[in-house]
């Protein structure tokens, strides 16, 4: 197995239950909320949860590598006004924190949104001072930067928009890009026919150094679409055959392929079938 295959599983109960829900669907990486992603506030871990969390990674083999956690869909560390981004930066602080109690290197976030206020670089200019003021203060995790479907007035979506992000956060070896396959495709990238051409491109703007994770989703919309909508492998409009190619590409070794498919109930066939692309 040189994939590291898993899904963003429930921790309701505690961040503790995380990885024990991981490994009853096979996974061998999995994702999860370090809080409740619909509040900005949530009381701190406690000393008995980082503890059984730490013990059930060492218990079902879960390496630190593999786990990509995902902030609060409330954040939005590009936000034209003072309140939101203020707000914004201290939930994003945070959830920082909570990676490094629990040991984790990696924490995935959706840059931001502009709100149609100011202009894409402007939105990117301030993700990239959010990440800067956060990295500051924190230690050992890497701020990794999800692609969007380019919904509404969220930026991310294009390869330029990730690496202008990049560019401008002064701790490189601290900050990374995990890229969302439904959402990708929305964007208006071809990874279906012009999949070398589409990842060809991200290495030569972004850059292959960088990419952290993967969201691997099937999707609902059409090509360009810029809706968001996620569906079970092999049954959306990226079809059976991108899976076959994605899970032979050894630039996706060593490090999490995160499912997000809508079917929970799916996950741990989806997994197997996955890994039978991989012999």
């Amino acid at each position: 197995m040189k994939k590291y295959i898993g899904a963003h599983v429930s921790a309701s109960g505690g961040v503790e239950i995380a990885p024990v829900n991981a490994h009853e669907i096979g996974a061998n990486a999995f994702a999860l909320f370090t809080k409740n992603q619909r509040q900005w506030v949530a009381k701190p871990l406690t000393e008995e949860s980082i503890r059984g969390f730490k013990d059930n990674c060492e218990k079902f083999s879960f390496d630190a590598r593999y786990i990509l956690p995902h902030d609060s869909y409330l954040i939005n560390l590009g936000h034209p006004e003072e309140e939101g981004l203020e707000k914004s930066r201290a939930a994003f602080l945070d959830e920082m924190q909570r990676c490094e109690q629990l040991g984790l290197k990696l924490l995935n976030f959706h840059p931001g949104s502009h709100l149609s206020k100011i202009s894409i670089e402007e939105c990117l200019d301030k993700v990239a001072e959010s990440i800067n003021i956060t990295l500051s203060k924190t230690k050992g995790v890497t701020a990794v930067i999800e692609n969007t479907a380019g919904q509404g007035s969220n930026v991310g979506n294009e390869f330029w928009q990730l690496k202008h992000i990049i560019d401008r956060v002064d701790d490189k070896s601290r900050v990374g890009v995990c890229l969302d396959t439904c959402h990708t495709y929305s964007a208006g990238y071809d990874i279906v026919k012009e999949y070398d051409k589409v990842f060809q491109e991200f290495d030569e703007v972004v850059g292959f150094n960088y990419l952290r994770g993967i969201h691997l989703n099937d999707t609902k919309k059409e090509l360009g679409s810029h809706v968001d909508r996620h569906d079970s492998i092999g049954k959306g409009l990226l079809g059976i055959d991108f899976f076959k190619r994605f899970m032979k590409d050894e630039r996706f070794n060593n490090m999490p392929v995160i499912l997000e498919t809508p079917d929970e109930g799916l996950w741990a066939d989806e997994i197997k079938l996955l890994r039978s692309f991989e012999e």
